[in-house]
């Protein structure tokens, strides 16, 4: 009989999450970023790479970040016609980005180039876009059998290299059913995904795109992000955006709940300073989160000051 090997959960040694960028994508683990096609997706990795080259701060993320390498493979698009202009526009370090040359041999996610090329370069972020190209002619990718193998490699080397992994995907057609299972191929991509991303946009305003966490793993759902895409005058970050990924895949965008805020806040301080708790009794009954109000209170710049026993709000003074 084999010996069987237990493991004591008294020796196992506690590992902290490290993050790329909180709580989107973390190191050492796969995340997918999926959208109906010409969402907005690799535009939007294509960015993010772009400000990690350059060690720059990611979009609602402070942290100082230390310039990475990265690998980006693309089986959509021409490397000098259209992915390399891209990323000179968005003022990547191109030194930093690198390709498996793929003229002579197809790269799959089985490849034994993804994890030499990781070695070599030190990459700390791995991008496959998209999914269905690097699955493998022989992986039928709608079978959880034949998937798992897949996935649980580049689960193995993205453990290994401490380096995160990207896989950008499609959506299947099913309009208003849940984004878990709007993602092409095997539950398993999602299954074994630590964290998952969805690119859409807005339906009233589709020069408005938003990522947004459908799946998060290792830590609380993110903020959802929007981003710019406009023909005149090119990408632009806008920051949090109030609307969930169901809302954003099913098109009924609630309205924002921090525009809302702020016109609130402004029309009942038009008139000098009010009581706080009876802001926040108002601004309950419009169901706007403390959270949001508080957001915005600091945006605006309103101040609290003490009266007796009582908290009061009122504008700065150049908008008294």
């Amino acid at each position: 009989m084999e010996k069987l090997n237990i493991i004591n959960m008294e020796d196992v040694e506690v590992k902290e999450i490290e993050w790329l960028w909180y709580p989107y994508i973390p190191y050492g683990k796969i995340t997918i970023i999926q959208g109906d096609p010409g969402e907005g997706k690799t535009t939007a990795i294509l960015r993010i790479a772009a400000i990690l080259s350059k060690g720059e701060k990611l979009p609602c993320d402070e942290r100082e970040n230390a310039p990475i390498n990265i690998i980006y493979q693309t089986a959509e698009d021409g490397l000098n016609d259209t992915v390399k202009p891209r990323l000179i526009e968005a003022d990547a370090d191109c030194s930093r980005i690198k390709v498996i040359d793929e003229s002579t041999k197809n790269l799959t996610m089985l490849d034994k180039r993804i994890e030499q090329a990781i070695a070599e370069t030190g990459a700390r972020l791995i991008i496959l876009d998209p999914i269905q190209a690097y699955i493998g002619a022989e992986i039928n990718m709608n079978s959880a059998n034949e998937t798992r193998a897949v996935m649980s490699n580049l689960c193995a080397l993205a453990e290994k290299y401490s380096c995160a992994i990207v896989l950008i995907g499609h959506m299947n057609k099913g309009s208003g059913n849940k984004s878990t299972y709007r993602g092409l191929g095997s539950i398993d991509f999602q299954a074994v995904a630590r964290s998952v991303l969805v690119v859409g946009r807005i339906k009233d305003n589709p020069q408005i795109r938003v990522i947004a966490q459908s799946k998060s793993s290792l830590a609380p759902e993110g903020d959802s992000i929007a981003f710019e895409l406009n023909k005149e005058t090119g990408f632009k970050w806008l920051g949090k955006y109030n609307i969930s990924v169901d809302e954003l895949l099913n098109g009924n965008q609630k309205e924002n709940k921090s525009e809302i805020a702020e016109i609130k806040l402004r029309e009942l301080l038009a008139n000098g300073k009010l009581p706080q708790n009876e802001i926040m009794e108002i601004m309950k009954e419009e169901n706007i989160s403390k959270r949001t109000i508080d957001e915005v209170k600091k945006k605006i710049g309103i101040k609290s000051l003490k009266i007796s026993d009582k908290w009061y709000w009122e504008l700065p003074q150049s908008e008294d």
